[in-house]
């Protein structure tokens, strides 16, 4: 009888993380802003129904990197426990640590399983504030670890460079139109150093926008009004163009939160608009 291979605990969950970040870097980047009114999503994908933003609840936001039916299994889930635990409490209770918690919880779960694979995918969960002091932006690695972030966010492909391009011009206070730009300067950003051009219609653009009137604050940002807003010259463009815009997806109700990590409605394994 042969004796089964030994293999440390400590080199199984290196081995995991590499396996992890190796499914994620193929994937395309995508960039999370602060902006003087609100928080912009801004990602390269050419799919028109496979969005890497989607709204979570009335002031949050979720951004996700990687094989694209994990995280929409985690997308699903986070509606369903927002949407339980608003009907339940209050609606001011449906939090972005909140939710970054259960995702964490999730994903460390997963990760440390010797049952299955670890989740292929990086997460950001943003909450708008009142004031731009209010705003919250967590980002989730495929192991579950949680990292507050101020500013700027990249995850994704080359997400470390990206991530410095940011740290160096991003300021506080700018235009919607300004991020904007900054988010495609930094995604149009090879890792050798040359730049591509990226065009609009192979961009998905969301905000999170704290000057609506509406009690949602998610909103796509699409057609006529993505390419003034990327033509635009300093100054701050008009958000509102109702002929241009997607607002924020329905919410999904679930009387229970135990599909957080299982749910699935989005047809078995669709690749990801990433691969």
């Amino acid at each position: 009888m042969s004796t089964p291979f030994y293999v440390s605990p400590q080199q199984a969950m290196a081995d995991r993380a590499e396996y992890a970040r190796k499914g994620i870097a193929r994937g395309r980047s995508l960039v999370v802003l602060q902006y003087a009114d609100g928080i912009v999503f801004v990602g390269e994908n050419p799919s028109r129904a496979l969005h890497k933003f989607s709204e979570i609840y009335d002031r949050i936001g979720f951004a996700a990197a990687g094989k694209y039916n994990e995280y929409e299994n985690l997308r699903i889930g986070g509606v369903r426990y927002a949407d339980l635990r608003g009907y339940t409490y209050d609606r001011d209770d449906v939090t972005a640590r909140g939710l970054a918690n259960v995702y964490a919880q999730t994903l460390g779960t997963i990760f440390s399983s010797a049952a299955e694979k670890p989740y292929e995918v990086e997460l950001v969960v943003a909450e708008v504030g009142a004031r731009p002091e209010g705003d919250q932006i967590y980002r989730l690695p495929h192991d579950g670890s949680i990292v507050d972030e101020h500013g700027s966010v990249a995850v994704g492909g080359n997400a470390e460079q990206i991530s410095t391009f940011l740290d160096q011009r991003h300021r506080d206070g700018m235009t919607l139109a300004e991020a904007l730009k900054l988010a495609v300067q930094a995604l149009s950003r090879d890792p050798n150093g040359s730049e591509r051009e990226i065009p609009a219609e192979r961009l998905e653009v969301a905000v999170l926008d704290r000057t609506r009137p509406q009690q949602r604050k998610f909103k796509r940002i699409v057609g006529r009004q993505l390419a003034r807003l990327l033509e635009a010259d300093g100054g701050s463009a008009p958000t509102d163009a109702p002929s241009d815009i997607e607002d924020g997806e329905g919410s999904e109700s679930s009387a229970s939160t135990t599909d957080v990590t299982k749910s699935s409605d989005s047809g078995g394994d669709v690749e990801s608009p990433d691969k």
